[in-house]
């Protein structure tokens, strides 16, 4: 039987200070519907932060579900990804996504992540 999969506290940005120094930092990786910034830590695995704004939808259930996705499908793929701090942004084209879709390209952005040198700090990365 696998380790469970779980999302604790350590494995989250969450303070204003770990999405700032994302910011000034990090490499940037896109697709349809999220942007993603990535950038090397010095921690025992990857974190994740996210930012689903009101303007990707206005109702907050809508907002919840991209999150739940999200993280969701994160912590199945943390133990294979590096020592990075992600911060993925949802575009406004996610609201109008099914679920699976949103799953299916959140899989594929964590390939890439995965691929990428984390000593790496500036660039873009776009299908």
């Amino acid at each position: 039987m696998s380790a469970p999969v779980t999302f604790p506290r350590a494995a989250r940005l969450l303070t204003p200070k770990d999405f700032a120094r994302l910011r000034g930092i990090s490499r940037r990786v896109g697709s349809r519907h999220f942007s993603a910034e990535v950038a090397g830590n010095d921690g025992d695995g990857a974190r994740l932060g996210l930012a689903v704004s009101r303007r990707v939808s206005k109702k907050a259930v809508r907002r919840n579900r991209i999150k739940r996705i999200a993280r969701d499908s994160f912590r199945h793929v943390r133990g294979e990804l590096p020592a990075v701090d992600i911060l993925l942004i949802a575009r406004t084209s996610a609201d109008l996504e099914a679920n699976a879709a949103l799953r299916l390209e959140l899989e594929r952005l964590w390939r890439r992540i995965a691929t990428l040198n984390a000593a790496e700090a500036t660039g873009t990365m776009r299908d």
